[in-house]
């Protein structure tokens, strides 16, 4: 009933309440209002509001989570559009619309409705309706927009298309091609949002989830394409559902408009700021760089203030042509110090990626006597080319006769460098990157340096090339399937208590019985 029906019958009341109708007059009132009683709606909307524009489409709104009146509202709209909208679920309802409903439950409701053919409807969410609202017009449905049926088929019982999929990420070839990106971008939100609240089961429960999508040849379109694949419990799957039913998570639109997710995710960003010390500023209530620098008594160390002075440049990715231009002018330097020396790429350019935060080096010399200085003298050339802008240099602390490490380190015990290098616009093909107005014929860019042991050199190869997933699931598999242990510095096998040998990547693969894979097939 419209609004305007409901004054009318209260003018009626009022009005009529004075006088002694007739019997006539009775009779007359009586059938009027047994037709208003018999009229739908849906009809008096149409009547009242306009008349229906889009014929083709006949709309039906789930009040389950919507709500009466929000339902209500939302149907009076429609209507005023010139869509059609039915108040009552029958087979001439060809979209339904459904609000924050889990995809099993709503599909079991429907079902449930004993209708001719529930899956001809269009089963749609929320977003289609309100982008139809205001574009004034249905809009065209994409696969966003749907709510898939989940429910358990006949299918289910019967063997899997696809072959079986390891849990361990080196057994699995992954490139930069990612099928399922819409899935993984939610899991590494989560992830880090984790990580900031030193959850680290669950940060690597969502790390492990998304490794694993990224690395499958195909695009999850359904829960049931999931059924039999490793790394994904019960959280992860409750999120794919939640992306495949309203293509975003609700979870993770909380946790970006979440204040203390923003701040530590800008704090962080600063070189020389990790979560610990973003929590603790946040902690102190500052929300913001100003704030920061504004405090009299914070002492920042060598390398924050670098990171605050050449903020803008350093939080800006870096191109595949800025790390070549690097490479280049590295090892110029590096042969001019030992020119027997190898000096390699490493970090996500070396596994195909076109752009990275900093660009990682690892160089070693045959010539024991230049090994131990080898990076000091780097430092000292840079600084005398005039391109050195800041450095922070770590001696090493690797002893072979401490290994093997039974406990997970972070960190490898090489001597390295951690740098931040003015580079010219001319040095590159293309110029360097940089902001719209900034007349600088330079910018600045991170660069680190890690110098093993020639003999230590294929293992911390495969380390510092990546991905961070991928090392950590090669150690892990070395430990648990082979009974080894695996680090930058060495393959320790535990049952023949020895140290095993490789002059090469392949080597150690070959050691743990696994098909090598490239560089450019570690992306996890």
């Amino acid at each position: 009933m419209t609004a305007d029906t409901i004054r009318r019958g209260k003018n009626l009341q009022v009005d009529s309440a004075p006088v002694s109708p007739s019997s006539g007059d009775m009779l007359r009132a009586s059938s009027s209002q047994l037709v208003r009683k018999r009229q739908r709606p849906a009809e008096l909307g149409a009547q009242s509001q306009g008349q229906v524009k889009f014929k083709e489409e006949v709309l039906y709104l789930v009040e389950k989570k919507m709500g009466s009146s929000r339902r209500t509202f939302l149907s009076s709209l429609a209507r005023s559009k010139g869509f059609r909208v039915e108040d009552v679920l029958s087979d001439e309802v060809t979209h339904v619309v459904a609000e924050n409903n889990r995809a099993t439950g709503l599909w079991a409701w429907l079902k449930g409705h004993g209708l001719r053919d529930v899956s001809r409807m269009q089963v749609l969410d929320i977003a289609w309706f309100t982008e139809s609202m205001k574009a004034g017009r249905p809009v065209t449905m994409e696969i966003r927009h749907h709510i898939q049926d989940t429910s358990p088929t006949l299918t289910d019982v019967l063997p899997p298309a696809v072959p079986p999929v390891s849990q361990y990420a080196c057994q699995r070839k992954t490139t930069m091609e990612n099928h399922n990106k819409i899935f993984t971008d939610a899991f590494e939100v989560l992830a880090e949002s984790y990580e900031f609240s030193e959850s680290q089961g669950r940060c690597l429960a969502f790390q492990r989830a998304s490794s694993l999508l990224k690395s499958l040849p195909w695009r999850v379109d359904s829960l049931k394409a999931t059924q039999g694949l490793p790394c994904l419990g019960e959280h992860t799957r409750a999120v794919i559902e939640e992306v495949l039913t309203f293509g975003r998570s609700l979870k993770v639109e909380e946790i970006l408009s979440d204040e203390r997710y923003s701040t530590l995710k800008l704090f962080t960003s600063v070189f020389g700021v990790g979560p610990k010390t973003a929590e603790k500023w946040y902690r102190a209530g500052w929300r913001s760089f100003q704030e920061v620098l504004a405090q009299p008594d914070l002492h920042l160390n060598r390398m924050q203030r670098a990171g605050f002075l050449y903020y803008k440049d350093i939080s800006r990715p870096v191109s595949k042509a800025e790390a070549q231009a690097l490479g280049i002018i590295i090892e110029e330097t590096v042969r001019g110090i030992a020119s027997d020396s190898i000096l390699a790429l490493t970090g996500g350019f070396s596994r195909g990626k076109d752009y990275g935060h900093d660009v990682d080096f690892l160089l070693t010399t045959p010539d024991t006597d230049k090994e131990e200085g080898l990076l000091l003298n780097v430092m000292d050339r840079l600084k005398q080319k005039g391109i050195l802008l800041y450095s922070d240099y770590q001696p090493s602390t690797f002893d072979m006769t401490k290994l093997p490490c039974r406990r997970f380190e972070a960190m490898d015990h090489f001597q390295k460098c951690f740098l931040i290098l003015r580079l010219e616009a001319g040095q590159v093909d293309g110029g360097v990157q940089k902001d719209s107005g900034d007349t600088r014929g330079w910018r600045a860019v991170r660069v680190d340096l890690v110098a093993p042991p020639a003999d230590r050199y294929a293992f911390a190869l495969l380390g510092w090339r990546g991905s961070r997933q991928f090392e950590r699931d090669l150690r892990r598999f070395a430990r648990l399937e082979r009974n080894m242990l695996l680090d930058n510095h060495a393959l320790y096998d535990k049952t023949k208590k020895e140290f095993l040998p490789a002059k090469t990547e392949e080597d150690i693969f070959a050691h743990l019985g696994l098909e090598y894979i490239a560089p450019w097939q570690r992306n996890a």
